[in-house]
C-alpha cells in the first residue's frame, strides 16, 4: 500500500468521525490524529494556529454553531508526495462546500436561517499516521455575498455555487496509474513556469496562445468571489488575467507549501504564494501604497494533455487586511451603525 493511499486512508477516517461528532466530542477527537505539535493554516482572520485545542476552539466550534446541520459536500479528494522542492512529505487535497442553515452570526456575519453554503478546500499533510499540519481556505466573502454583505464593487467574472469536476471522478479513492499523476503533474510545472516567465515581461497582455499550451480552449476557471469564475480562455483573460496583470505590480513569486498530484488532478497552495501592489483597478479599488502577499489555492483537472478545470481560492479579506480594509471589522461597524 502506497504512502498516498495510507494518507487518504487516516484523512478520510477522521474526517468521517470528525464531521459526525458533536461539538462537545470535536476536542477529544481531534487530539486522538492530529500531532502533538500540529500546525493549521487558515483563510483570514484566523491566519496560523497552534495545536488541536486552539484550532477547535477558534475555528470549528464557531463554525459548527454558526451553521447548523453542517454536512461536508466533498467533491474532490485525493493524495500525493510532494512535489515542492525541499518540502517533502505526503498530503491529501480535498475540495467542496461546507452546506448547513445559517442560524448564528459569525465573523459578525449576518445569520439568514437560510440555507448557506461555504466553499473550501482543505489539505493535510500526514506523518506516521497522524496528521501533523493542515491548511483550510474558505471563501468567506462568498458567504457574505450570500448573506446580503458582499463587500466589494462589483465582479469581473460570475460567482454561484460552483460544481465540482464535469466528469464526476474527483474523489480518488484506489491506486491511480503513476502515469497519469505524473502527466498531470509535469502539464502543471509545465504551465506555471509559463506564467512565472511573464512577469518578466513588459507587456502583461499574455497572448492566448501561451495559455493554450497547458489549457484547453473551453476552460472553466472558478475564481474566489470578489473576481468570478469564467468560461474559455478568451473571456478568462478578459474578465480575471488582464484585470490582474495589468491592476497589479511589483510581482513577486514565492513558491508554495505542498503540490500533490494523483491521477488527473492536481493541487498546490502557498503561504503566501506571491505578494504584489494593486497599481489601481484591481478588485474595483484604488491603487496602494504598498505591496500585499496573496495566499492562493489552485486545484486543477487534466483532460487528455490539457487542464480543463480550475478550482481557484485566493485568501483576499487578508490581501485587502494588509491595505488598511479589514471587511469583517468594517461590516461590524456598520451593522453598529444600523443598530
Amino acid at each position: 500500500m502506497t504512502q498516498p493511499h495510507l494518507a487518504r486512508q487516516v484523512v478520510s477516517d477522521f474526517v468521517r468521525q470528525f464531521d459526525k461528532s458533536s461539538i462537545d466530542g470535536l476536542a477529544r477527537l481531534a487530539n486522538t490524529v492530529l500531532g502533538a505539535d500540529y500546525k493549521w493554516r487558515g483563510m483570514y482572520p484566523f491566519g496560523e494556529l497552534n495545536g488541536s485545542s486552539e484550532v477547535v476552539e477558534q475555528f470549528w466550534i464557531p463554525l459548527r454553531r454558526a451553521l447548523t446541520g453542517l454536512q461536508r459536500r466533498e467533491d474532490i479528494f485525493f493524495a500525493g508526495e510532494n512535489n515542492v522542492e525541499g518540502r517533502s512529505g505526503t498530503w491529501t487535497c480535498s475540495m467542496g462546500h461546507f452546506m448547513g442553515l445559517f442560524d448564528t452570526d459569525w465573523l459578525g456575519i449576518p445569520a439568514t436561517g437560510r440555507m448557506a453554503f461555504l466553499r473550501y478546500a482543505e489539505f493535510h499533510h500526514v506523518v506516521d499516521g497522524r496528521i501533523s499540519e493542515s491548511a483550510l481556505f474558505c471563501d468567506l466573502i462568498g458567504l457574505m455575498q450570500q448573506a446580503g454583505v458582499y463587500p466589494l464593487p462589483p465582479m469581473t467574472g460570475t460567482y454561484f455555487v460552483y460544481p465540482g469536476p464535469r466528469t464526476h471522478d474527483g474523489i480518488i479513492r484506489s491506486e491511480a496509474d503513476e502515469k497519469d499523476t505524473r502527466k498531470t503533474l509535469e502539464l502543471v510545472n509545465e504551465m506555471i513556469a509559463d506564467l512565472s516567465a511573464i512577469n518578466h515581461l513588459d507587456d502583461y497582455r499574455c497572448p492566448p496562445e501561451l495559455l493554450a499550451r497547458t489549457w484547453h480552449e473551453d476552460m472553466i476557471w472558478y475564481g474566489p468571489c470578489g473576481i468570478g469564475a469564467s468560461y474559455t480562455i478568451s473571456r478568462y483573460q478578459e474578465q480575471h488575467q488582464y484585470p490582474f496583470r495589468l491592476g497589479l505590480t511589483d510581482k513577486i513569486y514565492h513558491g508554495h507549501v505542498a503540490r500533490i498530484a494523483e491521477g488527473n488532478y492536481c493541487g498546490f497552495f502557498g503561504w503566501a504564494n506571491l505578494s504584489n501592489r494593486n497599481s489601481g483597478g484591481f478588485l474595483g479599488l484604488p491603487e496602494a501604497r504598498k505591496p500585499s502577499e496573496m495566499r492562493i489555492v489552485d486545484i486543477y483537472r487534466r483532460d487528455g494533455d490539457k487542464l480543463a478545470e480550475n478550482w481557484v481560492f485566493i485568501d483576499l479579506p487578508y490581501y485587502l487586511a494588509q491595505q488598511g480594509l479589514d471587511i469583517f471589522a468594517r461590516l461590524k461597524s456598520l451593522r453598529r451603525l444600523e443598530s
